[in-house]
C-alpha cells in the first residue's frame, strides 16, 4: 500500500506539483511562533467564504431571479425545500459572520502594523477583497426581493446619480432601468453568483501568494526571516502544518459553536441580520418607515446621512473606504506593532475603533438632531486617524523592539 502511494505521488508530481505545493505552503512554510488570538480570523474568513459558496450554490438551485418569482422562490426554499430553511439561514448568517471576521482581521492588521513594508501588497489585495465583498453583499441583499431589499437598493443605487456628468447614465446602467426593477434583479443576480465570486476567489489567491512570498507578520512586528539557522530555517519560526493547522482547528470549533447557536436560535439577530420588513414582498407603492442597510454598512451610511449635501455625502462615504488603500504610506512609524508604539498611536487607534463602532450604531438608529451631530463628530474622528497619522507616528516616542520574538 505504501509503495503504491509513493508510486501514485511520483506519477502525480511528474504532472502536477502537489508535493512541492504542500511543502512550500504548509509543512515548509515557517510562520512566527508567537501567533495569538488575533491570528484566528484569517483562516475563519476562508472558512466562511467556503460556506457562502456552497450554500449559495444550493440556494440558486431553487431560486428564481425574476421580479414576479424571487420572493415566492425564497418562501418556497424556506417552507417546502427539505432543509432549505437551514441553507438559507447558513447563507444569511454567514454574510454577517463574514464581515465580523473580516473587520476583526483588519483590526489585527492595524494593531500589529501588518500593512507596513514589505506587506503593502498584501494589504492592497485585502482592501480589494473588502471592496469586492461589500459589492457582493449589497447585490445579494436585493435578491430576496423583500421590502427592505427593494427600498434599500433604491436608496443606495440612487447615490450614483449624484455623480456629476456621468451619474444618470451610470445609475441607469447599474439598475438596467429607470428604477429598481426586474432588470436590476437579473443583473444583480448574475454579478452576485458569477462575476463577483470569481473576482473574490482570485483576490484571495493573490492575497495568500503575496503573504507566503514575504512571510507572516507577528505581534512583535519582527521579521523572522532575518535570523536563520545553518539550514536556512527561521529561528523564531515553526512549520505552519501541523502546528497552526491544529491551532486553527480550535478556532474553527469555537466559531462553529457560536455560529450554529445563532443559526438555530436567533438567525435574524433581532432584525440585524434579517429585517422584519424583508419578510414582506417588495412593494414599490409602500415605503418602509425606516430604510437602513444591514449592520455592516451602517458606519458608512451614518457618514452619508450626516452630510446635508448629497454629493458631498457620497464623496465622504467613498473617501472613508478609499483612504484605507493608502494606509501603508501614511504610517511613518519606525516600528510595526502597537506593543512598541507611543501613546499617541494607541489613543488614535482606540478612538478610531470606537468611532467606527459608534457610527455603526448611529447608522442603524433613526435620525435625530443629536445623532446627526454625533455622526458628524465621529466622521471627523474617523478621518483624523488617517490624516494625522504621518505626524503622530513620525514624532512619537517608541519602545525598543526586541531582536527575537517574545
Amino acid at each position: 500500500m505504501k509503495d503504491s502511494a509513493k508510486g501514485f505521488m511520483g506519477w502525480l508530481d511528474a504532472r502536477f506539483p502537489a508535493s512541492s505545493f504542500w511543502r512550500n505552503h504548509m509543512t515548509g512554510y515557517y510562520a512566527p511562533k508567537n501567533f495569538n488570538f488575533w491570528y484566528f480570523f484569517g483562516s475563519l474568513a476562508l472558512l466562511v467564504l467556503v460556506n457562502q459558496i456552497v450554500t449559495g450554490i444550493w440556494l440558486t438551485m431553487n431560486y428564481e431571479p425574476t421580479a414576479s418569482g424571487a420572493f415566492a422562490s425564497v418562501e418556497f426554499i424556506m417552507r417546502d425545500v427539505k432543509w432549505g430553511w437551514l441553507i438559507r439561514y447558513l447563507h444569511s448568517t454567514g454574510a454577517s459572520a463574514f464581515f465580523v471576521v473580516i473587520y476583526l482581521h483588519m483590526f489585527r492588521g492595524l494593531l500589529y502594523g501588518s500593512y507596513k513594508k514589505p506587506r503593502e501588497l498584501i494589504w492592497l489585495f485585502g482592501m480589494a477583497m473588502y471592496l469586492c465583498l461589500m459589492a457582493e453583499a449589497f447585490m445579494g441583499y436585493l435578491l430576496p426581493w423583500g421590502q427592505m431589499s427593494y427600498w434599500g437598493a433604491q436608496v443606495i443605487t440612487s447615490l450614483f446619480g449624484a455623480i456629476p456628468y456621468v451619474g444618470e447614465g451610470l445609475l441607469q446602467w447599474l439598475r438596467g432601468d429607470y428604477v429598481v426593477s426586474g432588470a436590476t434583479l437579473t443583473r444583480f443576480f448574475a454579478l452576485h453568483v458569477i462575476a463577483l465570486p470569481l473576482l473574490l476567489i482570485g483576490l484571495v489567491i493573490f492575497h495568500l501568494i503575496a503573504l507566503h512570498q514575504v512571510g507572516s507578520n507577528n505581534p512583535d512586528g519582527i521579521e523572522i526571516k532575518d535570523k536563520k539557522d545553518a539550514n536556512g530555517v527561521p529561528l523564531d519560526g515553526i512549520p505552519f502544518h501541523p502546528y497552526y493547522t491544529v491551532k486553527d482547528l480550535v478556532g474553527v470549533v469555537v466559531f462553529l459553536i457560536v455560529f450554529c447557536l445563532i443559526v438555530f436560535f436567533m438567525p435574524t439577530a433581532g432584525g440585524m441580520f434579517l429585517e422584519p420588513d424583508n419578510f414582506a414582498a417588495a412593494n414599490p407603492l409602500v415605503t418602509p418607515e425606516h430604510i437602513k442597510p444591514v449592520w455592516y454598512f451602517t458606519p458608512y451610511y451614518a457618514m452619508l446621512r450626516a452630510i446635508p449635501d448629497k454629493l458631498f455625502g457620497v464623496v465622504t462615504m467613498a473617501a472613508a473606504i478609499a483612504i484605507l488603500f493608502v494606509l501603508p504610506w501614511l504610517d511613518r512609524s519606525p516600528v510595526k506593532s502597537m506593543r512598541y508604539r507611543g501613546v499617541f498611536s494607541k489613543i488614535a487607534l482606540t478612538c478610531f475603533a470606537l468611532s467606527f463602532i459608534a457610527l455603526g450604531y448611529l447608522g442603524w438608529s433613526s435620525v435625530t438632531p443629536l445623532y446627526t451631530f454625533l455622526a458628524r463628530v465621529l466622521t471627523v474622528v474617523y478621518f483624523l486617524f488617517f490624516l494625522l497619522m504621518p505626524f503622530y507616528t513620525r514624532y512619537e516616542k517608541t519602545k525598543p523592539v526586541p531582536e527575537r520574538v517574545t
